[in-house]
């Protein structure tokens, strides 16, 4: 039977040469500069276009600087499974640790000429926070390539269905395992970016809030980005401005990542802007990061960051400059601040 396209999707196909089922991959005339605040070169097999195409794709969307990082787990592709995994929610097979991800990028970044490579600010993440010898790994990658390294992350702890799909038992993100990767980037002045959930699927508090506030008291030398402020698939928490505003007003070494499914779920709005996330950031302007979480492949790239005008717009020109670009390349490592004046 043939199947038609609704004229709705029609029109649209007609008139753009998109279906409106499909995500528009087009870049839109550049107004702000941004920085990516959180982007993997690799997925979760360890696959990538590369570090040339992201950077095509940095040059379509007004994108000057990137976090990059690779995946620290890898989808096991098991016997009873007929079809290859692309993606750890494809089926119910397991993911494992793969500390190699950090070389990947390593080699990658380092192929490129010097111009484009300060473009990159590459992180370690190949470990895991549940493992004692964690922190082994880090050591290794900064001995390994000296001054290459200017963070650590995204540090995997509870992660929605990722958590269940993982061998073993995945780290907290203030357990004991994780204290001396942290004291480790303080004293190396590397920024460390966290996944940490902020409630389960099934609870409407934020039951989970006090692990990731744990990790930054108890470290408060730190610069801690937590990422996409504790917000994975189908997770809802309807004070969560209240929330990130205690936490903001108590702990001056924790900044939020906006990136993936908090802007649809949270930063619009029936459409616009939602009002709330607008004020709690004018509030705390310095704290607030945009990132893509783009996974591998980077053709919708332009798309996934310049959503953010969105936000931008609606915020004073001086706040979303330094949301937009500026806050996260502050808290890079100072030898990495001093060579970008």
């Amino acid at each position: 039977m043939k199947q038609f396209l609704p004229f709705a999707t029609l029109a649209i196909f007609l008139a753009t040469g998109t279906r409106a089922d499909e995500p528009d991959t087009s870049a839109v005339p550049v107004r702000h500069r941004l920085s990516d605040c959180h982007l993997h070169l690799v997925d979760f097999l360890q696959r990538t276009e590369g570090a040339r195409a992201v950077l095509a794709a940095m040059d379509r969307a007004g994108v000057d600087e990137t976090m990059i990082s690779g995946m620290p787990l890898v989808k096991e592709w098991s016997q009873r499974e007929h079809q290859q995994p692309q993606y750890y929610l494809d089926d119910d097979g397991r993911c494992y640790w793969y500390s190699a991800t950090d070389v990947l990028v390593q080699r990658e970044i380092s192929a490129l000429p010097e111009a484009d490579r300060r473009r990159f600010h590459p992180f370690i993440c190949g470990f895991n926070g549940a493992d004692r010898n964690a922190v082994d790994h880090v050591k290794r990658m900064i001995e390994w390539y000296p001054n290459f390294w200017e963070g650590i992350g995204e540090v995997m702890t509870r992660h929605d269905d990722l958590t269940a799909l993982t061998y073993g038992d995945p780290p907290h993100a203030d357990w004991d395992t994780l204290d001396p990767i942290y004291d480790l980037a303080a004293k190396n002045d590397l920024p460390v970016s966290v996944h940490s959930d902020i409630s389960s699927v099934w609870k409407r508090q934020p039951i989970y809030l006090d692990e990731m506030e744990n990790a930054i008291r108890k470290h408060p030398e730190t610069r801690f980005i937590w990422c996409h402020a504790g917000i994975s698939r189908r997770i809802v928490v309807p004070t969560l401005t209240d929330d990130l505003r205690r936490l903001l007003t108590a702990h001056a070494n924790v900044s939020i990542d906006v990136s993936w499914v908090l802007f649809d779920a949270y930063l619009i709005k029936d459409g616009k802007p939602d009002e709330k996330w607008i004020a709690l950031i004018e509030e705390f302007p310095d704290r607030f990061l945009v990132g893509s979480d783009k996974v591998g492949k980077f053709g919708d790239y332009p798309h996934e960051v310049q959503r953010y005008y969105r936000i931008l717009d609606a915020l004073k020109p001086e706040t979303a400059r330094k949301v937009g670009r500026d806050n996260f390349l502050a808290l890079l490592p100072k030898r990495v601040r001093e060579a970008r004046r």
